[in-house]
């Protein structure tokens, strides 16, 4: 395992940002930017669709069409806007750039109303393979936080020979619904709190009736340091307007402490991701210094990566949403991973 890295937040002047996709990993590591600095993006370019599996995924693209792929997946609650300072940087280093809207988010839709609103981590993990066959892509390096690290860990898990490379922000969070389902420690259970609300009917009530508000209090703990302002914020809550996202979320987190069923179709797929398979494709798992959302440390799941591994710590109060607080050292990951 390489050593533990460190690198600080300072912010970019200017549009010369960009062309620090292409420089050396030691001086990315020294710098990246806030998402409301003057050399942030503030949106992506038009957005495409597709079918792909139970959905029409609407997604992002940026960069060459014949350039190696990189594929960028957020987690709740945020969305594909997490990544709109990576994906230039990506783009400039010659990646085809795919981020595409989870299920309930966005403009991402089911193709039928039968289909069960399932949160479960094989089903979201699924929509990505999906993805990727209905774009013709073989293979992708993948770069996620939250629920897109717990898929891009599963993906790496069962389907190695799609991932080049892995980027997970807070390691390996392929998860166990029969061992979340016992209680924890009172800290643990504080800081779950969420989860358990949205396990009870009034959760569910309170959500759907504010899940902007909702969201936007979340960021704030999970990102503490992080001095976002509203029209940052109200960019990404467009993106909780979803007809399914309510659903999504409670099934997710009701799911993930057995309290919710998932669908038999995943079963063999759930009982393989039960006992914590190893990842062996290039791996780079990072965290900030400021994260307020429950996350494992780092030494708790170094041995699950068992091919070549590097950690990185940011320092300079990095929270949750670290791709967007920290694009510059994000992105440079996601090209550094192939290379270890």
């Amino acid at each position: 395992m390489n050593p533990i890295t460190t690198s600080s937040r300072r912010s970019f002047l200017g549009h010369a940002a960009l062309g620090l996709a292409l420089a050396p990993m030691g001086s990315l590591l020294a710098s990246s930017a806030r998402a409301a600095s003057p050399a942030s993006a503030t949106s992506f370019g038009p957005l495409k669709q597709i079918d792909a599996g139970d959905l029409r995924v609407e997604y992002a693209e940026a960069g060459p069409a014949n350039g190696p792929v990189a594929i960028l997946l957020h987690g709740w609650p945020y969305d594909i806007h997490a990544f709109v300072d990576v994906a230039p940087r990506l783009a400039a280093a010659g990646y085809r750039v795919i981020v595409p809207y989870l299920r309930g988010y966005g403009g991402t839709r089911f193709l039928s109303a039968s289909t069960a609103r399932n949160g479960q981590q094989g089903a979201v993990a699924q929509d990505i393979i999906a993805l990727m066959d209905a774009l013709g892509i073989g293979q992708a390096v993948l770069g996620a936080f939250d629920w897109g690290a717990r898929t891009a860990c599963i993906m790496a898990a069962i389907w190695p020979e799609r991932v080049r490379g892995l980027v997970s922000v807070s390691g390996y969070l392929i998860g166990n619904p029969q061992a979340n389902a016992k209680p924890q420690a009172p800290a643990a259970e504080y800081a779950w709190w969420y989860q358990s609300y949205l396990a009870t009917d009034r959760g569910r009530d309170g959500y759907a009736a504010n899940p902007a508000a909702f969201n936007r209090f979340i960021w704030q703990q999970a990102s503490p340091q992080w001095q976002f302002d509203d029209a940052t914020y109200q960019r990404s809550a467009q993106a909780f307007d979803n007809p399914d996202h309510v659903a999504i979320v409670v099934h997710n987190y009701r799911w993930r402490i057995a309290l919710a069923k998932g669908e038999s179709r995943f079963d063999a797929l759930e009982a393989r991701l039960a006992s914590a398979p190893r990842i062996t494709v290039p791996s780079i798992t990072m965290e900030g210094d400021a994260n307020g959302a429950p996350h494992p440390a780092p030494a708790t799941y170094a041995a699950k990566f068992s091919g070549p591994y590097q950690h990185r710590n940011l320092e300079g109060g990095i929270g949750h949403n670290l791709p967007q607080e920290a694009p510059a050292a994000f992105a440079q990951a996601v090209i550094d991973v192939t290379r270890l």
